[in-house]
């Protein structure tokens, strides 16, 4: 780890022009994943500034809108009495990823911000286009079994971390951004990008802007639901394959549908094609097994992760399975 300049500050303007006066300065909150990527020599920034005293740690309902500040403990928001209410699906993510420790310190927005985990990108004598333009692709042709099969690219077949995120994507949530201009919203679903031919590019957030807040509209799927995550170990390891599932049943007919995947692509995946199909289909297992069939469209294994085209639509099956056991 090289040295590095170290500055606090607990305003949300002097954070923004700290993070604009200085190409190689990053923001630091609870540093699950950047620490960890700054002691293997995969990122080397010359200044910290830490934004954990920024107040931007609120839960509140606004307007039938939660919000939820990017600077928020994982652990907080998993057991705040409306996100247990309102957004139990949310609340089953958030419980899965890492461990009781990680999420008393990982925030909302640096879980949004983590790199992907794969051992290509954290390993400095290995070819990678994401960690080093140009270089290749060291997953393609070689160990790629936790790998994309969704989204990918000649450059990358990385997959996206995050638990929560999955979640997130499914609630139609939006990420509030402030920078020197002013403040400005983007879908969630469209925070996150696939590799294309900039896989250094994990997401739309610009240079010197700053993730401040989460906004989850008020939603009816908070009955019907299920966060599945399979996984090698019960705890403390990476999806192979997560679904979050909700539905809104009546009699029942499904009303509404939200279905999203983790483990499969650069980004948290939205499975639209099947939300839609399932849209006043009656909730059985034949239609369940339909919905996951249009889901895989596209799909593609690279040799060891071929079996995810298996896992990912029986794990769809399920997750539906589980969320209309609820009822």
């Amino acid at each position: 780890m090289i040295n590095f300049q170290y500055v606090r500050t607990s305003v949300v303007k002097t954070a923004l022009s700290l993070i604009g006066k200085d190409p190689k300065a990053t923001f630091i909150a609870g540093g699950s994943n950047l620490v960890d990527l700054m002691k293997r020599g995969v990122t080397a920034p010359e200044k910290l500034i830490d934004i954990n005293h920024l107040p931007l740690k609120k839960i509140e309902l606004v307007n039938n809108v939660l919000q939820i500040g990017a600077l928020t403990a994982n652990s907080v928001v998993a057991e705040h009495p409306l996100v247990k209410e309102k957004f139990p699906l949310l609340m089953l993510a958030l419980q899965s990823g890492a461990s009781a420790q990680l999420r008393n310190v990982a925030t909302v927005g640096g879980n949004m911000m983590q790199r992907t985990r794969c051992g290509y990108f954290y390993d400095t004598t290995m070819p990678c286009n994401k960690r080093q333009p140009g270089s290749g692709c060291g997953a393609i042709g070689g160990y790629n079994r936790m790998h994309a099969i969704f989204g990918t690219s000649e450059s990358c077949i990385a997959v996206h971390p995050s638990d929560m995120c999955v979640a997130l994507v499914a609630l139609d949530a939006k990420v509030v951004i402030t920078g020197t201009k002013g403040e400005r919203k983007i879908n969630f679903i469209d925070f996150h990008r696939l590799p294309g031919n900039t896989p250094e590019k994990d997401n739309n957030l610009q240079k010197g802007e700053l993730i401040t807040r989460i906004d989850i509209p008020v939603n009816n799927f908070h009955k019907n639901y299920h966060y599945l995550k399979v996984r090698d170990r019960s705890s403390y390891a990476f999806a192979l394959v997560s679904v979050a599932a909700a539905l809104e049943i009546k009699n029942n007919i499904i009303s509404e549908a939200r279905l999203a995947m983790g483990g499969v692509a650069h980004k948290p995946w939205r499975l639209i094609e099947a939300e839609n199909f399932l849209k006043g289909k009656t909730a059985n297992a034949s239609n369940f097994e339909d919905a996951a069939r249009i889901a895989m469209y596209g799909a593609k294994g690279f040799g060891e992760n071929d079996f995810k085209l298996k896992m990912a639509p029986n794990s769809i099956i399920e997750a539906l399975t589980v969320a209309k056991a609820k009822a």
